[in-house]
């Protein structure tokens, strides 16, 4: 009896062990090239796409027939899916992925831009890489507070609040002293003041952590709703017209092709992201406090048990994660616009989708926020070249981009074990 059922168990097992998730994900490379190469290739014009390494029309440039282009790399993406289908080996997965998702995007490129107006059918790469840079910035910001949060057990989806009082608080302060860098404070200690009340009410009266992080992001709209109301539309050249950071250009890295114009010409909040992005990733995972963090957020019993200061270590980390995103919403009010309400408007949510699409780590995090990034940017970037899609559905792209990537994309993750956990020392 049991011989015979044990042949039926593997069967079984076999069976349901084929469509693996890289073998789904095969599935669906292979559809979107076959799609591009048919749809993309007979919408693409003759004219050539030209994809320039400067922020015009003239200089270096990469130029495929739109037609070709559209076909060739539908069929690369396509290619990408078959190997996928076919079983290639784990360590594959990801090079695949990449490669068949960025000649989809080119496969669509070429149509759209070879489709584009005479004069308009060029797309400067140095204006992209710039602009997926500055509109990954709050991103990052905002996803970097999510990683030192729920490292330490604490789940902050009070990003959106943090980010909407630090963009106010640098753009009120910031305007009445009338100097940048009381703004940046501002902004910081703005930004803080969520953390702190999402510290107190998680972590002292245990409060759950999802519900108050909704809460919070309220009370920040509301606040912020409010003052602007009373103050800066009332008189906004005395609170609604801080000054503005300029940028910073860095001799020699500033001449690199493409990368030097777009990374090395910026503003503070650039720089000031991607030094974040290391020092913390360093920390987390070089240092003592990054050792007791992570503890903390796996297993904060045995944490305890070492004698480290479990509850302190979450009110601190959670309060500096604070600090980090008050000053990703200062690079909305002190470099860029001027404030407006709810500004922010659901960037918040997506540092948090990064955060989890970036498996909780800060270089994760940054790759995530910049591809949310490029999905914000090409919208704008589509809009300007008139493209026949039509513009609500242009907006929709970074969300649309949100949604699959962690649905489709993320596969499993695993959050920190203790995360959104209280602890009660015993």
């Amino acid at each position: 009896m049991s011989t015979t059922a044990v042949p039926e168990v593997a069967v079984t097992a076999v069976d349901e062990g084929f469509w693996t998730r890289n073998r789904k994900i095969g599935v669906v490379l292979l559809a979107l090239g076959v799609l591009a190469a048919v749809l993309f290739g007979a919408l693409a014009t003759s004219q050539h796409a030209r994809f320039t390494l400067s922020e015009t029309e003239g200089g270096a440039a990469l130029e495929i027939n739109g037609t070709v282009g559209a076909i060739l790399f539908g069929l690369i993406t396509a290619a990408t899916g078959g190997a996928l289908l076919a079983g290639v080996h784990k360590r594959w997965f990801s090079l695949l992925l990449g490669a068949g998702l960025v000649a989809f995007v080119l496969s669509f490129l070429c149509w759209q831009v070879s489709a584009a107006p005479e004069g308009r059918n060029f797309m400067p790469l140095v204006n992209v890489v710039r602009g997926t840079f500055i509109l990954a910035l709050p991103l990052i910001f905002g996803a970097l507070a999510g990683v030192l949060c729920e490292r330490s057990g604490v789940v902050n989806v009070a990003i959106e609040g943090q980010l909407l009082m630090g963009a106010f608080s640098g753009a009120l302060f910031g305007s009445m002293s009338g100097s940048v860098w009381v703004g940046l404070v501002a902004a910081a200690i703005g930004g803080a003041f969520i953390s702190f009340l999402l510290a107190v009410f998680s972590i002292r009266y245990l409060v759950d952590q999802v519900v108050m992080g909704i809460v919070l992001n309220l009370l920040a709209v509301g606040i912020t709703g409010f003052l602007y109301e009373r103050l800066m539309q009332t008189d906004a050249a005395k609170y609604n017209s801080a000054p503005r950071f300029g940028n910073w250009e860095i001799p020699l890295l500033s001449d690199i092709p493409l990368i030097g114009p777009a990374l090395f010409r910026g503003n503070i909040f650039l720089y000031l992201g991607l030094l974040l992005v290391l020092v913390i990733h360093l920390a987390l995972f070089r240092t003592r406090w990054g050792l007791r963090t992570r503890s903390v957020g796996e297993h904060p019993t045995a944490a305890d048990t070492l004698g480290v200061k479990v509850l302190r270590l979450r009110y601190r980390n959670v309060i500096l994660a604070g600090l980090v995103a008050g000053v990703g919403g200062a690079s909305y009010t002190l470099a860029l616009y001027s404030f407006t309400k709810n500004m922010i408007g659901g960037k918040g949510f997506i540092a948090l989708a990064a955060l989890i699409f970036g498996r909780w780590s800060p270089t994760g995090a940054l790759l995530a926020a910049l591809f949310f990034g490029f999905a914000d940017q090409l919208a704008t970037y589509l809009g300007a070249i008139g493209s026949s899609i039509p513009s609500q559905f242009l907006a929709m792209l970074p969300y649309l981009a949100t949604i699959l990537a962690v649905a489709g994309l993320v596969g499993k993750v695993r959050a920190p074990a203790a995360d959104g956990k209280p602890y009660i020392k015993g």
